[in-house]
C-alpha cells in the first residue's frame, strides 16, 4: 500500500493535458540517479581517508550498480500497479537517504556505512528510479516508444556531466587546499561528506518535482492520429500483452538478457579504464601529450557520447525497427573493437573516435530495450518486465571490470603497460558481442499462448490477469 497522495488514480492526466510534459519529470530523476557515474571525482579522497585500495572503494560503485538491477527485479511489478509517482517518490527516498548515511560513514570514518548508504539504500533508489518512468513514457508514446525511452534514459548518461564538475567546485569551497584542475589534489574526507549532504539536498528537490509532475494517461487513451494497424504491421510488434510472470517462461526474455548483458559488459570495458587506457595506448607514440587532463577530456567525451546514443539510437529505433537496429549496435560496436584493438594505437584521432562510438553503442542499447520489450510483450506490465531483464546489468558490472582487470593484470603494473597490452581484453569484448549478435537474430514474435486474455471491452494493455499473476499480486 502507499499513501493516497501517491496512488496512481490520483495522477490520472486530465483531458487536453500535454504527453510532452511528461518526459520532463522523468529526466528530472535521471539526472540525479545519473550522479553515480561520476564516483571518480571523489574515488581518490576516499582511498585516502580510510587508507584502503581503489579496489575496495571502487567496490561500492559495484555494490550500487548490483542493487540497482536487483531492485529494478524485484520491484519492477510494485513500480508498475502502484505508478510512477510512489515509485519516483521512493526512489527519492532511498536514493536521498544512501547519501546521507554514507556521508555520516565518511565523517565517522566507518566504511561499512558508506557501503551501506551509497551502496545498497542509494542502489535501491537506483533501480526504483531507474524503472519509475518506462511503462509510463511507453504507453503516452505508443507511436514513438524509442524517442520517449531514450528522452529519460539519456538523463541517466548526462547525470554524470552535471554531477562530476560541480562535485568538483563544491570540494574546492569545503576544502580550500583542494583545486579540482590538479590531477594530484585530493580532497579531505570532511569536504566529501559536506558534498554528499548537498547533492542530497539537491536531488531530493529535483526528484520530488519529477514525482510531482508526473502523470498517466487515462484508460484507453491513444495520440491523435494514431494508427494501431500500422503498428501491428512492424516486425516483431505485438499489440497483444504478456504478463512479467509469463515473460520469464519464454526465449525471447532470455535472449535479450544475453543481448544486454553482452553490450553492456563490452561497454564498461572501455568505460572502466577510459582514463589509464589512452595514456597506456600512446605512450610509445608521444605519450607526454597525454596528459591527466587530456584524459579527463576523453573520458567526458565519452559521458557525451553515452548520453546522445540514448537519445539519438533509440529514436532511430522506431525507424529501423528494434532488432535491426541492434544488428547495427552489436554489428558496428564489434567492427569497431577489432579495429580498436588492431589499430587503436596508431591515431589518437582513430581511437578517440572508435570509443567514442563503441560508447554510443552502449548507451544505445541502455535506451532501446525498453521500446524493444514493449514490441515483444506489449504494454502491461513492461515496465516490471524491464525490471527483470536489468539483473543483466547487475551481472555486467561485476563481470566487464573482472575481465578487462584479469588481462591486464596479467599483462604487467598499471601505468607500464601499452597498446598491445589491452588487446586481449578488447578481442574478448568482440566475443561477446558476437554471442549477442547471434542471440539478437534469434528473437522472433511471443507465442500466442503466453499473450493474456483480454477482458470484455478491455484495450490490450490491460488485459485480465491470469491465474498466476492475480495469485501473486494478492500475496
Amino acid at each position: 500500500m502507499v499513501p493516497s497522495f501517491l496512488a496512481r488514480e490520483r495522477i490520472v492526466a486530465r483531458p487536453g493535458h500535454s504527453r510532452w510534459l511528461v518526459p520532463p519529470a522523468a529526466l528530472a530523476v535521471h539526472l540525479c540517479i545519473g550522479q553515480v557515474y561520476a564516483t571518480s571525482v571523489y574515488k581518490t579522497a576516499l582511498v585516502d581517508r580510510f587508507d584502503t585500495s581503489g579496489t575496495t572503494i571502487g567496490l561500492i560503485f559495484s555494490v550500487a550498480i548490483a542493487m540497482l538491477g536487483l531492485a529494478a527485479g524485484f520491484g519492477g511489478t510494485w513500480v508498475d500497479r502502484n505508478g510512477p509517482r510512489a515509485a519516483m517518490a521512493a526512489s527519492a527516498a532511498f536514493w536521498v537517504t544512501g547519501f546521507l548515511v554514507a556521508a555520516l560513514g565518511i565523517h565517522l570514518g566507518a566504511l561499512w556505512l558508506v557501503f551501506l548508504g551509497y551502496g545498497v539504500i542509494g542502489g535501491i533508489g537506483l533501480g526504483l528510479g531507474y524503472i519509475s518512468p518506462v511503462s509510463t513514457l511507453i504507453k503516452w508514446f505508443p507511436d514513438r516508444p524509442g524517442l520517449a525511452t531514450g528522452l529519460a534514459i539519456m538523463g541517466f548518461g548526462g547525470g554524470a556531466l552535471i554531477a562530476s564538475p560541480l562535485s568538483g567546485r563544491l570540494l574546492a569551497l569545503y576544502d580550500s587546499g583542494f583545486t579540482p584542475t590538479d590531477p594530484k589534489s585530493v580532497a579531505s574526507g570532511d569536504a566529501v561528506a559536506l558534498l554528499f549532504v548537498t547533492l542530497a539536498a539537491g536531488y531530493a528537490v529535483l526528484m520530488t518535482f519529477g514525482a510531482l509532475t508526473v502523470r498517466v494517461p487515462p484508460e484507453g487513451w491513444t495520440p491523435a492520429g494514431f494508427d494501431a494497424t500500422a503498428v501491428r504491421a512492424q516486425p516483431l510488434v505485438t499489440t497483444a500483452s504478456v504478463s512479467a510472470h509469463d515473460a520469464l517462461r519464454t526465449p525471447q526474455f532470455y535472449l535479450l538478457w544475453v543481448v544486454l548483458f553482452c553490450n553492456v559488459t563490452a561497454g564498461i570495458g572501455i568505460l572502466e579504464q577510459a582514463s589509464p587506457m589512452i595514456q597506456d595506448f600512446f605512450r610509445d607514440n608521444g605519450a607526454s601529450t597525454i596528459t591527466a587532463a587530456a584524459a579527463g577530456g576523453f573520458v567526458g567525451l565519452l559521458s557525451l557520447a553515452n548520453m546522445a546514443g540514448r537519445f539519438v539510437w533509440s529514436t532511430t529505433s522506431d525507424l529501423l525497427g528494434r532488432q535491426r537496429t541492434y544488428v547495427l549496435y552489436l554489428g558496428a560496436g564489434l567492427a569497431c573493437y577489432v579495429l580498436l584493438a588492431l589499430l587503436g594505437g596508431s591515431s589518437t584521432v582513430l581511437f578517440v573516435l572508435l570509443a567514442a562510438v563503441i560508447i554510443s553503442f552502449y548507451g544505445g542499447g541502455f535506451a532501446t530495450i525498453p521500446a524493444y520489450l514493449r514490441d515483444l510483450f506489449g504494454t502491461y506490465q513492461v515496465g516490471a518486465i524491464h525490471g527483470r531483464l536489468l539483473t543483466a546489468w547487475s551481472a555486467a558490472g561485476i563481470a566487464g571490470p573482472l575481465i578487462v582487470n584479469r588481462f591486464l593484470d596479467a599483462q604487467g603494473e598499471p601505468g607500464s603497460l601499452t597498446a598491445e597490452a589491452y588487446r586481449p581484453a578488447l578481442l574478448t569484448m568482440v566475443g561477446l558481442l558476437a554471442v549477442a549478435s547471434v542471440a539478437n537474430l534469434l528473437v522472433r514474435p511471443v507465442a500466442a499462448r503466453f499473450h493474456q486474455p483480454a477482458a470484455p471491452g478491455a484495450t490490450s494493455s490491460a488485459p485480465t490477469p491470469s491465474p498466476a499473476e492475480t495469485g501473486r499480486t494478492s500475496a
